[in-house]
C-alpha cells in the first residue's frame, strides 16, 4: 500500500478511535448545487446535509425501494442509516474494516433492517448474489487495488443489481478508474465530474469541520486531519479547487445473463 493510501487509512482509523461521540456521522465531503433537492431531514441530521447530499446524488437513478443494499466503507454509519431509514431498502448493511468504526455505528446508528459487519472490501464476508444494491463513498481511494474491489462487487450483486460509487482522484487516474469498472463485467450506465459541486460544499461547510477538529481532535493531529477534511487552505482542498483531484460519481449495472 502507498504512502497516500496509508495516510488516509490513519486518518480514519484516528477519527474511530479519538472521536467517539455518535454526532459525528459522516465524513464525506459533501455535495452543494442549486438543483440540489430540498430534503426533508430530522434536527440530528441537518448538520450533516451536505454530506446528505452527496448520497442522493451517488443514489440518483437507484430505486431501493425492498432492495438488500450493501456499503461498503459504511465507516461512522451515518450513510447506511440515512439510507435505511430514508430509502425503504428491506435491508442495509453496512461493511468497514475498522472494528472501531464498526463497534461504534453498532452502538449508535438504529434503523428498521440496519446492520454493521466488519470486513474487508476485496474480501468481501458475503455469498455470491447476495445484495441487490452495492454503494460504496469516498472509500475506494484506500483500497490497495481497485480491480480486486469491483471484482468483488460484481460477486455479491445479484444479476441485475446495481452498484453506486462516488469517490475522488487524481484526475489523469480517472480513465484508468473507469477502465477498472469496465473490466469488473458490470455496465457503466452513467458517471459524471461532480467537482465543482464537491468544491462548493468544502466552502460551506468549512467553519463546521474546522469546528468539529478543533473541538474533539488532540492539537497534534489537527494538520492532518485539516488536510483529510480539505478545509480551504490546505494541500486537499486546493488539489479540488485547481482541478488536479477529480470528484467522480457512476452508476453501474451487473447483467441479467452472465
Amino acid at each position: 500500500m502507498d504512502g497516500r493510501r496509508l495516510g488516509w487509512r490513519a486518518a480514519y482509523e484516528l477519527l474511530a478511535l479519538r472521536v467517539r461521540r455518535p454526532e459525528w456521522a459522516f465524513m464525506n465531503y459533501g455535495y452543494a448545487s442549486d438543483d440540489a433537492p430540498a430534503l426533508a431531514l430530522s434536527p440530528d441530521e441537518e448538520p450533516d446535509r451536505l454530506c446528505i447530499n452527496l448520497y442522493e446524488r451517488t443514489l440518483a437513478g437507484a430505486d431501493l425501494r425492498g432492495r438488500d443494499v450493501l456499503e461498503v466503507g459504511s465507516g461512522r454509519g451515518g450513510g447506511s442509516a440515512y439510507v435505511a431509514r430514508h430509502h425503504g431498502s428491506r435491508s442495509v448493511v453496512g461493511l468497514d474494516f475498522s472494528a472501531a468504526a464498526v463497534d461504534l455505528s453498532r452502538r449508535h446508528r438504529r434503523a428498521p433492517g440496519l446492520s454493521f459487519v466488519r470486513g474487508d472490501a476485496q474480501v468481501m464476508p458475503f455469498a455470491d448474489a447476495s445484495f441487490d444494491v452495492v454503494l460504496n463513498v469516498e472509500s475506494s481511494h484506500c483500497y490497495p487495488s481497485f480491480a480486486a474491489f469491483a471484482g468483488e462487487v460484481a460477486r455479491v450483486l445479484r444479476p441485475g443489481g446495481t452498484f453506486l460509487l462516488a469517490d475522488f482522484r487524481p484526475a489523469d487516474a480517472v480513465p484508468t478508474l473507469l477502465a477498472d469498472l469496465r473490466a469488473s463485467g458490470l455496465v457503466l450506465e452513467a458517471h459524471d465530474d461532480v467537482t465543482p459541486q464537491v468544491v462548493e460544499a468544502l466552502r460551506r461547510d468549512d467553519d463546521r469541520k474546522r469546528a468539529l477538529i478543533g473541538a474533539w481532535l488532540p492539537r497534534f493531529t489537527h494538520p492532518l486531519m485539516r488536510r483529510f477534511a480539505a478545509v480551504e487552505g490546505s494541500r486537499g482542498f486546493a488539489a479540488f479547487a485547481s482541478g488536479r483531484t477529480t470528484y467522480v460519481v457512476a452508476r453501474l449495472r451487473k447483467p441479467v445473463h452472465a
